[in-house]
Parts: structure tokens; C-alpha cells; sequence
């Protein structure tokens, strides 16, 4: 179950509402993969009725953070390194595509008074980063993509990709969490890529990407080992 300190859901929206609390507590740690909780026991602790909490749980198993048990009720998505692998592979493949698609249009600059809030999370998500913080880390770092690709994509692709990357989270935070050296695997070219994507220059873009995408390899690996 979530943690006795978990944020208070207020009235409106709380399908929306329970579905993002949740999801934070998974993000955080707090829902491990492989726990189990049923609707009575979320709506207890929040305080509501079981309708909106099973609408927020089945959407996030939509989403394929949960998994759903007629008899069970709901767990946590429990992802192997397998999976983590086939995520990385996918957005580097979809980021491509997205690179090739602005090169083939000529779109590869941006106004750099558009990019300005996207700078700030890449600059707060690189300090997380190099400090070691990884709820602060997360949180701005999926803000940070989520904000470029509304910027560079369309928001279908730009969706896909956010998925990817919460995905990957919900993979890499009890691992993380263990790893006294884990400042090593935070990735914080976030900087260096805003600043590609502000000058148009699409071979810096692409190395930055693919260093990003080459340090998650390298953490899967050093997982397997």
C-alpha cells in the first residue's frame, strides 16, 4: 500500500488525481514492483469512494504500470532488464525518426525564447543528476523530455516517448535506490542537448541522444553482470 504519508486527493478530478498519486508513489519506491493492493485498501487511504479508484487503477494498467488480478486485485508491472533493453531500443528509434523527419522539413532550429522553460528543467534535471538526487532527478527530467517533445514532435510521438521513459523509471528506481554510486548512472547530458536542439545542429543532437541511450545499455549490462 502507499506510504501513511501519502499527498491527500481532494474531490474534483480524482480519477486524474489518484492515477498521478499513484504513479508518483510507484516513480518514488513507495510501490515496489510485484506489490499487490486492492481498490478498498486505496480508497481507504486516500479517503474516497472505490469507483474513482478503480477507474484511475485501470487506466493505469492501461498504461502498463499495473497489472490486474480478478481475485487479486492490482500489482505493481514487475519490468526485467530484458524489457528495459527493448525500451531503450524503441525511443532511440522513434528519436531518430523525429531527427530525419526535421532535417527532411528543414525544422531543425527553434526560437531559443521557446526552448527557455525547457532550459531550466535541463538545467535543474543535470544538477539532480550530478548530485546523486534521484526523486528530484525523475521528476524534472521527465518534465524536461516531455517539454521538448512538444516542442520537436507531434503529440502523439511525444506521448509514446513519455510513456517510455516512465516506464523505465518504474524499471530503474528500486535498483537505483540500492546503488550508493548511483550519480555514475543519472544521465545529465540534458544541457548539452537543449543547446543542440536550440543551434539546429542535429550531429551534436544525435551524439548526445546516443550517449544517453549508450550509458542505459551500459547500466543494463552492469545489472545483468
Amino acid at each position: 500500500m502507499p506510504s501513511p504519508g501519502s499527498t491527500s486527493v481532494t474531490r474534483s478530478t480524482l480519477r486524474q488525481q489518484i492515477a498521478d498519486a499513484l504513479r508518483d508513489e510507484v516513480l518514488a519506491g513507495r510501490l515496489l514492483p510485484g506489490q499487490e493492493f486492492t481498490v478498498k485498501q486505496i480508497a481507504e487511504q486516500y479517503g474516497v469512494s472505490a469507483t474513482p479508484v478503480r477507474e484511475a487503477l485501470v487506466d493505469l494498467s492501461a498504461q502498463g504500470l499495473l497489472d490486474s488480478d480478478q481475485h487479486r486485485g492490482f500489482r505493481v508491472h514487475q519490468f526485467t532488464v530484458a524489457d528495459y533493453r527493448n525500451m531503450v531500443d524503441a525511443r532511440a528509434l522513434v528519436m531518430e525518426g523525429v531527427i530525419r523527419h526535421a532535417e527532411r522539413n528543414g525544422r531543425t532550429r527553434v526560437r531559443p525564447k521557446s526552448v527557455l522553460p525547457v532550459r531550466r528543467r535541463a538545467e535543474e534535471a543535470a544538477r539532480a543528476a550530478r548530485c546523486g538526487d534521484l526523486d528530484i532527478h525523475i521528476g524534472y527530467d521527465l518534465r524536461f523530455w516531455s517539454e521538448l517533445g512538444s516542442i520537436t514532435a507531434n503529440c502523439y510521438i511525444s506521448g509514446f516517448l513519455h510513456q517510455l521513459r516512465v516506464h523505465g523509471w518504474v524499471f530503474a528506481v528500486p535498483h537505483l535506490r540500492q546503488d550508493s554510486g548511483r550519480r555514475e548512472w543519472l544521465w545529465s547530458g540534458h544541457e548539452d542537448l537543449i543547446d543542440a536542439v536550440t543551434l539546429g545542429d542535429m550531429t551534436a543532437a544525435r551524439a548526445t541522444i546516443s550517449g544517453y541511450n549508450e550509458q542505459a545499455l551500459t547500466w543494463a549490462d552492469r545489472l545483468e553482470r
